[in-house]
C-alpha cells in the first residue's frame, strides 16, 4: 500500500491517515503526538483541526501535516431559538437584535425629546414648550411598552437557554423516544457545523484510514468513512475514545448538550473498524456501552522518553525562574486543564496553611474567568504573592519544564470520567520525576498507593491535602527514589504507545508495510 501521496517531497508512505480533532491542537498532547509519531512510522499524516477565526491555519509537526478549519457555528443555536414563541411568550419580539434596536431607538428619541424642550426653554417659547407635550408622552409611553417587551424577550431567551420547562423535558423526551440515537439532529444540531466544515477536506484528500479523536470528531469520521466507501475506495476508520462519555462533566450548561452527545456516539461507534482508548478500565466499559466485538486497544497518555536533537536545542523556559522564586523555594504545580471539577480550588485554600509552599499553575489560558477567580480568591486570602500562573510549553518540553517543582498535584474531583484513567499529568509527573499528591480517584488513588510515588488525599478535602503535601515535602526524596525501579518509567513512554497504535493501523491495512524507524526513512525525511 506504499503510496505516493505524501507531504514531504520523495518520501515513500504505507498510506495516508486523516486525524480529526475538534479543537485547535495546541496545548492537545496527545494527537500531536499520535500526528508526529505515526509520521515517523512512515505514513502520510494530515491532522484536521479547528481554527478560532476564518482562516484556515497551517504548520508542520514532524513530518505531520496541520491544518486548522474554521468552523462557522450558525447552528449552533437550535431551530426553534429561530421562531416566535407566540403562545408562550407573546409580548417577545422575534429573535435577533431587534428588541435591543427598539429599545435604543425610543432611548434616542427620548433624548432628542429633552434637548429640545431644554432649547424651548432657553428661548422662552411657551408654544414650543406645548408642542412637545404629546411627543413626550408618547415618546414615555412607547419606551415603557418596548421595554416591557424587552424584558419579556430577555425572559424567553432564558427559558430557552434553561429549557427547564416541563414542556422543555416533554419535547426532549419526545425526539429521544421518536428519532433515538437520531436525535441529536433536533437537540444538538451544531454537530452538523463540524461536518460541512471537515467532510469536504476529507473527501479530497482520499484517505487509506481515518483517526477520530473523541465523541464529536467519530460522527464525522464516520460520514466520510462512508462516503469513500461508496465510491468504491477502502479506506478504515478508527475511533480514539478519550473520555467516557456518559460520565464527563458536561462541556455545556445547555441540558439537550449531553443527551444529544451520547446519541451521536452510539449512532456512529458501530462503524468504527478498531477503538483505541486511554486505560483498560474505560476499555472494558466502551466495548459493554456500545456492543463493540473486539476489545478496544489501550493507548496511554505517556510522554516522550526522548526528544529531537531540534528539540532538545531549544531553552527551555525555567519554571522557577517565571514564578520569581528560588530552588530553595517549595513548589508545587499543577499542569492540564483548568476548570472547577479539577480542583485547583483546593491547592488555593490550602496556601495559608502551607506558609512557605508556592504553587504554580500551568494551563492553556492564564486569563480564563476561571484563573481570574482563582486569582481574586488568593487575594482575599492573602496569598495571591504565592500563586503563579503560567503558560502552556510546548509537549516536548513538559517534562523538562515540570521538573523544577517540588511535587506535581491531581487534585480532581469524583466524577464517573476521573475514576477510570491515568491521565497525561499522572504520566508527565513521573517522568519529572517528582513526587505525586493526588485525590483518591479510583484508579490514579490505586496506582499512586501501589508504587509509592505519592500521597493520596480525600478530594475537595482541604485538611487532608495539606496533609498530604506536608508528608510529601517531608521526605521527598523517599518518594521520588520510586523511579528507581527498574522499567517503572520505561512502560510509560510514548514510544511504548507509539508502536501499539501503529500496530491497530497496520492490523486495518494489512499492506501497508512494517514500521519505518528513523534510521530506515530516507535522510531528507528527517531534515
Amino acid at each position: 500500500m506504499a503510496v505516493e501521496n505524501n507531504t514531504s517531497a520523495d518520501r515513500p508512505v504505507r498510506g495516508r491517515i486523516v486525524m480529526l480533532v475538534d479543537n485547535g491542537v495546541n496545548g492537545d498532547s496527545r494527537v500531536q503526538k499520535e500526528a508526529r509519531s505515526a509520521a515517523e512510522a512512515g505514513w502520510d499524516v494530515v491532522l484536521l483541526g479547528k481554527a478560532k477565526g476564518k482562516k484556515e491555519q497551517t504548520w508542520q509537526i514532524g513530518d505531520a501535516q496541520i491544518r486548522l478549519l474554521p468552523v462557522p457555528g450558525p447552528m449552533s443555536r437550535r431551530r426553534h431559538e429561530y421562531r416566535r414563541a407566540v403562545l408562550r411568550s407573546p409580548l417577545a419580539y422575534r429573535p435577533g437584535p431587534l428588541a435591543a434596536y427598539r429599545r435604543q431607538k425610543l432611548k434616542a428619541r427620548r433624548a432628542d425629546l429633552n434637548v429640545r424642550l431644554i432649547l424651548a426653554k432657553q428661548e422662552g417659547s411657551a408654544l414650543g414648550r406645548l408642542r412637545l407635550v404629546a411627543p413626550r408622552f408618547l415618546a414615555r409611553f412607547l419606551y415603557s411598552w418596548v421595554k416591557l417587551r424587552h424584558r419579556s424577550t430577555m425572559a424567553l431567551e432564558k427559558r430557552r437557554k434553561d429549557m427547564d420547562s416541563a414542556l422543555d423535558r416533554f419535547t426532549t423526551a419526545f425526539w429521544r423516544k421518536t428519532m433515538g440515537t437520531r436525535a441529536w439532529r433536533r437537540l444538538d444540531p451544531h454537530l452538523w457545523d463540524f461536518e460541512l466544515a471537515y467532510g469536504k477536506v476529507i473527501d479530497e484528500l482520499k484517505p487509506d484510514l481515518v483517526h477520530a479523536n473523541d465523541f464529536r470528531m467519530l460522527g464525522v469520521g464516520a460520514r466520510a468513512t462512508l462516503r469513500a466507501r461508496a465510491k468504491g475506495q477502502k479506506v478504515k476508520l478508527v475511533w480514539d475514545a478519550h473520555e467516557f462519555l456518559p460520565g464527563i462533566k458536561p462541556w455545556s450548561p445547555h441540558p439537550r448538550w449531553h443527551v444529544a452527545q451520547c446519541a451521536h456516539e452510539l449512532e456512529y461507534s458501530r462503524h468504527a473498524d478498531a477503538v483505541t482508548t486511554v486505560s483498560d478500565t474505560l476499555a472494558g466499559m466502551l466495548q459493554e456501552r456500545h456492543g463493540l466485538k473486539a476489545r478496544p486497544t489501550v493507548v496511554l497518555n505517556a510522554p516522550d522518553a526522548e526528544v529531537s536533537p531540534e528539540q532538545a536545542a531549544e531553552p527551555v523556559p525555567d519554571l522557577r525562574e517565571l514564578c520569581g522564586i528560588g530552588h530553595d523555594v517549595p513548589l508545587t504545580v499543577y499542569s492540564g486543564a483548568a476548570a472547577h471539577q479539577r480542583g485547583l480550588d483546593t491547592m488555593v485554600e490550602s496556601l495559608p496553611q502551607l506558609p512557605d509552599v508556592h504553587t504554580a499553575f500551568v494551563v492553556l489560558n492564564t486569563d480564563s474567568e476561571y484563573m481570574r477567580a482563582l486569582r481574586a480568591r488568593a487575594e482575599e486570602l492573602g496569598v495571591d504573592d504565592r500563586l503563579h500562573i503560567v503558560p502552556y510549553v510546548p509537549h516536548y518540553q513538559v517534562v523538562r519544564f515540570l521538573a523544577a517543582a517540588d511535587l506535581g498535584v491531581i487534585p480532581i474531583h469524583h466524577w464517573p470520567n476521573h475514576e477510570i484513567a491515568l491521565i497525561t499529568k499522572f504520566f508527565e509527573y513521573s517522568h519529572a520525576r517528582l513526587p505525586l499528591v493526588v485525590s483518591d480517584v479510583k484508579t490514579m488513588g490505586s496506582m499512586v498507593e501501589q508504587t509509592g510515588q505519592g500521597e493520596v488525599f480525600r478530594a475537595e478535602d482541604v485538611e487532608d491535602y495539606v496533609r498530604a503535601v506536608k508528608s510529601v515535602l517531608g521526605d521527598a526524596e523517599r518518594y521520588r527514589s520510586v523511579y528507581d525501579k527498574p522499567g517503572l518509567l520505561d512502560q510509560w513512554t510514548w514510544e511504548a504507545q507509539a508502536d501499539v497504535l501503529d500496530e491497530v493501523y497496520s492490523g486495518l491495512l494489512p499492506g501497508s508495510g512494517a514500521r519505518q524507524t528513523a534510521e530506515q526513512r530516507p535522510v531528507e525525511a528527517r531534515t
